[in-house]
């Protein structure tokens, strides 16, 4: 199976230029994107007690609960108004979202993630090798803060740190930290239930490489290197039945799920194509230690 990466790329950056009273600085988020991240998606329901609610491409989790419901990722700005249409259409209240996750503090996942907290009151919660980047609204990003901030920067009410237990009602997810794609990238395993059987669900956030940079090069984050291989081994480690990632692109939602689908969670249950990306990941990890090697020689 062909995966497709997802980069963060940008060229000829065209920035569209966002106010906010409560920030001193402009907000940047970059106008040269992929038209999958803002295209419309209907949101349908994975497994159990999971749905997803996000764009075209930019995922965003909804999980349900008795004491209200748990958000992973918010997409872009433009994003607020078609993540609430989402959970309205699914049948969901908006303002009974009570906690907000992201899986990395890039402005694809994090764009509208102050304004769905202002609208809800829900608690925002990151890992904590993120939390100074969302602050800053990724402009202290290692690779990402080139451009300054991309999205308007939003204070954690809570730290999280690797292995850390998030509860909500009769939900418990468990943080992964996943580090080298950002500094606190991380994943979510938890379990759900159906009528029919219990799924153990990771939310993957998967470690694309997204600078050109020579590892050693990236000052601000001296540990990016070490980062990258000890998520892709802890990853390969990881059990579950069913995955899902930060796009939809990177686990072939649409080859698995078309809008009006009859709902089948065992569509999501290939952990093959999981290991296959990651063996993949792992092979372009390789070479760029190899021709950072390399290009370190040439410059003795």
């Amino acid at each position: 199976m062909k995966i497709h990466h997802t980069h963060h790329f940008i060229t000829a950056v065209c920035c569209l230029a966002f106010s906010f009273s409560s920030v001193a600085q402009k907000v940047n988020e970059p106008t040269k994107i992929d038209s999958n991240w803002i295209k419309n998606y209907e949101p349908f329901r994975i497994a159990g007690n999971l749905y997803y609610v996000g764009t075209y491409d930019l995922a965003s989790y909804l999980i349900t609960t008795k004491k209200g419901n748990i958000l992973i990722n918010t997409g872009l700005a433009s994003s607020a108004a078609q993540i609430k249409n989402n959970i309205g259409k699914l049948g969901f209240k908006f303002s009974d979202t009570k906690i907000l996750l992201t899986t990395q503090a890039h402005y694809d996942h994090m764009g509208a993630m102050a304004a769905i907290k202002k609208q809800t009151g829900a608690k925002f919660y990151i890992n904590k090798g993120d939390a100074a980047t969302a602050a800053s609204g990724g402009a202290t990003d290692y690779e990402m803060g080139k451009y300054g901030a991309t999205y308007e920067p939003v204070e954690a009410d809570k730290i999280l740190k690797d292995g850390e237990i998030i509860s909500l009602g009769e939900m418990k997810l468990t943080l992964l930290n996943h580090p080298g794609h950002t500094s606190g990238s991380c994943s979510y395993l938890f379990k759900v239930n159906d009528s029919s059987r219990s799924y153990t669900v990771l939310i993957a956030n998967m470690p694309t490489i997204i600078s050109n940079r020579r590892f050693e090069e990236i000052t601000t984050y001296p540990t990016i290197s070490e980062d990258f291989a000890n998520t892709l081994k802890a990853m390969k480690k990881v059990n579950f039945d069913i995955w899902a990632a930060s796009h939809a692109s990177q686990f072939s939602l649409h080859e698995k799920h078309q809008p009006g689908d009859v709902y089948d969670p065992s569509v999501f249950t290939d952990k093959q194509s999981y290991l296959e990306y990651l063996n993949e990941l792992q092979k372009d990890y390789d070479d760029k230690i190899k021709k950072d090697v390399a290009t370190g020689d040439e410059k003795k």
